[in-house]
């Protein structure tokens, strides 16, 4: 078994808002979620950015927030990395993200602390934090030329070891929350690769950064999710074998569809799939709450009568980050995830 199942229907989001407050970030989260998460901020500062909000110790980082550019530029000295190895050499290295890089992490715990299971000093049951995935981080940071740096092995297999410490430093202070803590791997670049965009990039290269980055964060006592919001190479994602597969349901459904055998064998084992049923494109707009049962109830039905085992224990979340839509359209992605799960514990 991967892990314990969670309660079914339970909800929880992806990273980011589109709040520069961290405060309502945080509060709108807590009411509208059964799992809390910490938000991602990228209005409220380009250090909060999905690359960006991770790079903090990465060897010859560079960064002019004036230009809202980060980029990596080698140096002759070698100091920084030896630095960063003598740094990773212990058993289970954690790398703090500071403040000014996540607000919403530290204002969520703050604000957790004063709910009443914390209060009365007890743990909530569950809580989710994120980084963002190795594919995504070194294929969206580049070096002074401009160029990718995927494609220089070394700074591949230092991203990897930077990102699990920023998941190693979440579960050491999350852990003080909640007994168990979830950590999203979120990989929306999955989607795009295999294109013209990036040649070179090769599976079984994916597949390994994958597992690296997977088993080391699992090691620090986290369950951990794998996030992609568009189509991607489903049986790879279900191979790696993360204890949570989140996927995008509205959009996406009849690509993963092709793959229910597949979907099938991960689930007999453990897997949990999260279904990332509320759209966070702008279908939001003229989306409503009768519009999202209505497409909720035709795929589960399907996949039902395929194999009903592929329904039976579900995670509810919004197909992706709501950082690009308005504050008004994040809130209403919210309700009707709220109104749906209300919906279905009554119907299922």
């Amino acid at each position: 078994m991967l892990h314990e199942r969670f309660p079914n229907l339970t909800t929880t989001g992806i990273g980011s808002l589109p709040h520069e407050d961290a405060g309502e970030a945080c509060a709108a989260i807590i009411e509208n979620f059964d799992i809390p998460f910490w938000p991602q901020l990228p209005r409220r500062s380009f250090t909060e950015s999905m690359v960006m909000q991770y790079s903090e110790g990465m060897p010859f980082i560079k960064i002019d927030e004036s230009r809202e550019r980060v980029w990596i530029e080698r140096q002759e000295d070698d100091a920084p990395l030896r630095q960063f190895y003598e740094a990773y050499a212990v058993e289970m290295p954690v790398s703090a993200i500071s403040p000014s890089y996540a607000s919403g992490f530290y204002e969520m715990c703050g604000q957790l602390q004063q709910t009443p299971p914390l209060q009365s000093g007890k743990k909530l049951p569950y809580i989710k934090g994120h980084i963002t995935g190795p594919l995504t981080f070194t294929l969206g940071l580049k070096d002074r030329d401009g160029r990718d740096i995927y494609y220089d092995e070394e700074l591949r297999e230092l991203a990897v070891m930077l990102l699990v410490s920023k998941a190693a430093w979440q579960v050491e202070k999350l852990k003080e929350l909640a007994s168990t803590v979830v950590i999203f791997i979120d990989e929306p670049v999955l989607s795009s690769v295999g294109s013209s965009t990036y040649l070179g990039v090769s599976e079984s290269e994916i597949k390994r950064l994958l597992v690296e980055t997977i088993n080391g964060v699992r090691q620090t006592g986290a369950v951990v999710g794998l996030h992609c919001c568009g189509n991607c190479d489903w049986p790879m994602v279900f191979e790696v074998r993360p204890n949570i597969v989140n996927f995008d349901a509205y959009g996406y459904f009849d690509a993963i569809y092709l793959y229910r055998d597949a979907m099938a064998d991960y689930v007999s084992t453990g897997g949990t799939m999260a279904w990332g049923i509320i759209p966070t494109t702008d279908a939001i707009r003229t989306e409503d709450a009768q519009g999202i049962k209505r497409k909720f109830m035709e795929r589960y039905e399907r996949l039902q009568k395929d194999n009903n085992s592929l329904v039976s224990n579900l995670i509810l979340t919004p197909s992706c980050g709501t950082g690009s839509l308005s504050t008004a359209e994040s809130e209403k992605v919210f309700s009707l995830l709220r109104g749906l799960k209300d919906y279905l514990m009554v119907t299922l």
